[in-house]
């Protein structure tokens, strides 16, 4: 017999027998059965964690949705403004009753000038109301927007206190702290309130929550958010103030880019809008007579309303237009 049909013969034999092994082992053995037990096993354990992942992500996103439902409140409560809150943002100590009475001196005065300046009482009437409620509210909220660009400009610099502080091992409380003795005004003092706050046995988010209150601006409102997420959620604090005291400085640069690059329209519409009124009074000057028609008949102080009705819509469509908010 050839002993190459012997040798063929042979692998044939030896492959079907690892064939017939590779087939047919792991069902002798057991292995298919033992590995089946496994996934039976297996199985449910994934479907378990999956599940729990699953109810942990809903839980969070239930937490963040909750926290963001309480800051739309905050923001829809913060349009009922009440005089003593006026006051608090503008940095002032005055009661309700300083406030009145500032209101009635200003209108008694401004009353008093109008009335000497036009003879009529009508006009002083007029004078007193816009003294008595226009003028206080005004002072309050040029005061207020003044302290809040200050606020605004200083807080990203508190913010990287707290974050290299958080980096060194200092607790928030602490950096807190620091802050509301070193910084600069007006964020010392409302730091130094979120520390008086905590002594009271307000949380450190309750805290910062009223802080929005008494600076209603959006970089109050992001702390007051991360602080509250950060609790209910954990996280990386250090992380999450740097990333927002980047954000401050970007609209900041933003805001500044803006006034620069509208300031040729904003020029526009403050010639435009006292164009007519200086127009007027050098004709008044130079010819007293030429518009005394305009005081003395029906016709002309009828024309004379609706000129300032006009000029108003106008002055209101511009400042809507060149006014921008980030």
């Amino acid at each position: 017999m050839d002993y190459g049909q012997i040798a063929a013969a042979i692998l044939a034999a030896i492959s079907a027998g690892g064939v017939a092994y590779a087939l047919f082992y792991p069902r002798l053995s057991g292995q298919a059965r033992a590995e089946q037990r496994r996934r039976e096993f297996a199985a449910p354990a994934a479907i378990r964690a999956a599940a729990d992942r699953e109810a942990q992500g809903q839980a969070r996103r239930g937490q963040v949705a909750q926290s963001l439902k309480d800051i739309e409140n905050r923001e829809k409560a913060r349009h009922k403004i009440t005089i003593e809150s006026r006051i608090e943002q503008a940095g002032l100590s005055w009661s309700r009753k300083q406030y009145w009475l500032l209101g009635v001196a200003l209108g008694i005065a401004l009353a008093t000038a109008l009335l000497i300046a036009s003879g009529n009482w009508v006009v002083g009437l007029v004078g007193f109301l816009i003294g008595l409620f226009g003028l206080p509210r005004f002072y309050l909220a040029y005061l207020g927007k003044r302290r809040m660009l200050r606020f605004t400009n200083e807080f990203p610099n508190a913010l990287d206190v707290i974050v290299r502080g958080i980096k060194s091992g200092l607790p928030l409380n602490d950096c807190v702290r620091i802050i509301a003795s070193e910084a600069q005004e007006p964020v010392k003092t409302e730091f130094r309130l979120i520390v008086e706050a905590q002594t009271l046995g307000m949380s450190l988010t309750d805290a910062a929550t009223k802080l929005f209150e008494r600076m209603p601006c959006a970089e109050a409102n992001f702390f007051g958010i991360v602080l509250a997420i950060q609790q209910k959620t954990g996280g990386n604090l250090a992380e999450t103030l740097a990333n927002l005291s980047r954000v401050i400085r970007e609209r900041r640069k933003m805001r500044d880019k803006i006034q620069a690059v509208s300031m040729e329209a904003k020029a526009s519409a403050a010639i435009i809008g006292s164009l007519p009124p200086a127009v007027a009074g050098l004709v008044y000057v130079t010819s007293p007579g030429y518009m005394d028609a305009l005081f003395t008949t029906d016709a002309g102080r009828i024309a004379l309303v609706g000129c300032g009705v006009w000029m108003l819509v106008g002055i209101l469509i511009m400042r809507k237009m060149i006014n921008f908010e980030i």
